[in-house]
């Protein structure tokens, strides 16, 4: 039995750029667009009939923005979607604001075509599309006050190990052979601190890593 393809709904406020993303995307075999938004509030009511497995949400959109459109879904759909949020600019204030409310990871508008069809497969897949020097000058901006020992008092030694390799960007074969241990034990660890930390996911765990001080800008190379 085959694979159904991987449905998305994209929601921007400009037409030409929806368009483009429906195209790229509705040309892959494995990837099929099921629905268009143009404001926040519209993403809301079209991701709730249509529940595809992927939302494409630009961050700034008229009524509500993607940021509380992104928030809406995540808290009151019993399965929501993973999202992906698109920005102009990538050291933009609202990115930040969506990683924290649990977007999956966010692409820049000017992404290749290679790049966003990559990115749609890898974050349906269930990991995070996360951007360690990104995400590192986000929270040189935005970086709340250091609130390190609160959070590491939460983590055994071989966790607090996993989140500050999490905040690298390395995935669960690259963490298992950095500290030489098994895929599925690394697993367990990443877990385990995602449950401690209250995080959707990847992303959201190394943001919280980063608001507490507990990794901070500048110190993961």
């Amino acid at each position: 039995m085959s694979t159904p393809p991987i449905s998305i709904v994209v929601a921007d406020d400009e037409r030409l750029v929806r368009s483009a993303l429906c195209a790229i995307l509705g040309a892959e075999p494995d990837l099929t667009v099921v629905g268009e938004a143009a404001t926040g509030a519209e993403a809301v009511s079209v991701v709730r009939e249509l529940r595809p497995d992927i939302v494409l949400m630009d961050v700034r959109m008229p009524e509500v923005d993607g940021i509380r459109a992104t928030e809406q879904l995540l808290r009151t759909m019993d399965d929501p979607p993973r999202v992906i949020v698109v920005t102009t600019f990538e050291n933009d204030a609202y990115v930040y604001e969506a990683l924290r409310v649990g977007a999956g990871g966010f692409l820049l508008k000017r992404a290749a075509a290679e790049e966003l069809v990559g990115a749609v497969r890898l974050v349906a897949r269930g990991d995070s599309l996360l951007f360690p020097a990104a995400v590192r000058a986000l929270a040189a901006h935005h970086t709340r006050a250091t609130r390190a020992d609160a959070l590491r008092a939460r983590l055994t030694d071989r966790e607090a190990q996993v989140l500050r390799l999490m905040a690298e960007g390395l995935t669960n074969a690259e963490i298992a052979t950095r500290l030489t241990v098994g895929t599925q034990t690394v697993k367990t660890h990443v877990a385990t601190v995602l449950t401690k930390l209250n995080a959707r996911d990847r992303t959201q765990a190394v943001i919280t890593a980063y608001e507490h001080g507990f990794v901070t800008p500048g110190e993961i190379a």
